[in-house]
């Protein structure tokens, strides 16, 4: 197969942002856009996307926020350039920083990622547990899935680090490891926001979003569920909504 025929382009947001990715490995999907639709920003706010793939999230929270200063930060080669042309053909100014997000603060300082100096981090971290979940033999896909015992802690820690006081960090894992996610914030954030995400209703959650203020003290906060689907499979038009980029979620605070 050609390189041209390993990648497919596809249409996110209801058509308002077209994206390269590649045909096998991990490919786009619901949860980036769900991240975008949690996080809040402001024009002129400096966000950081970790593990930003092809750039779907990032990109994606650009579309519904003009003016932010986006970094995407990737480590895989191959996906940090399509990020690169996704952001160049979609008319969006992102810097694409080719790191792994477990670096230390001087790799992060040598991208101009210092200490105290970003307002946003959004992040979908590899969150599948090797121990119960068989790992991808694609190498990409694994990468992009398969979470070892200090994924979730190492990435917090670089969050907790370039995020300015009271700067928010919005993240999506796996419902089932909200208990991980809570023991990970509990050092340096707080006034979190916590809403599960339920692939259909009277089932349990499939992912849980999560917003926490770098030194917040608010008392946290669980939202109502957000049903992906009725009872008959259907998107509930909420959904649709939030999928194509005309509504954001309740993390978003106006």
């Amino acid at each position: 197969m050609s390189e041209a025929a390993d990648i497919t382009e596809d249409a996110f947001l209801g058509g308002q942002l077209r994206l390269r990715q590649k045909r096998t490995g991990h490919r786009a999907g619901h949860d980036a856009i769900l991240l975008a639709a949690a996080t809040e920003a402001r024009p002129g706010d400096r966000v950081v996307d970790f593990g930003a793939g092809i750039g779907t999230a990032g990109l994606a929270l650009a579309r519904r926020v003009a003016g932010i200063g986006l970094s995407l930060v990737e480590i895989d080669p191959e996906l940090a350039e399509l990020a690169r042309a996704n952001a160049a053909a979609n008319a969006l100014a992102a810097e694409t920083i080719l790191l792994d997000v477990t670096a230390d603060a001087t790799a992060f300082a040598a991208y101009g990622l210092s200490p105290d100096s970003v307002d946003v981090v959004l992040m979908n971290p590899p969150f599948n547990d090797p121990a119960r979940h068989r790992g991808s033999p694609d190498q990409a896909r694994h990468t992009a899935h398969v979470a070892t015992e200090e994924t979730l802690h190492a990435w917090m820690h670089a969050a907790r680090r370039i995020l300015r006081s009271n700067g928010v960090l919005t993240l999506i894992w796996r419902a089932d490891g909200i208990a991980d996610v809570l023991a990970a914030l509990a050092r340096g954030f707080g006034s979190l926001s916590i809403l599960p995400v339920h692939g259909e209703s009277g089932r349990p959650a499939i992912r849980v979003l999560v917003r926490a203020v770098k030194g917040g003290r608010a008392p946290t906060r669980l939202l109502p569920g957000l049903m992906l689907n009725d009872a008959s499979g259907v998107s509930k038009k909420e959904v649709t909504e939030i999928l194509e980029g005309r509504a954001a979620l309740p993390l978003v605070e106006p």
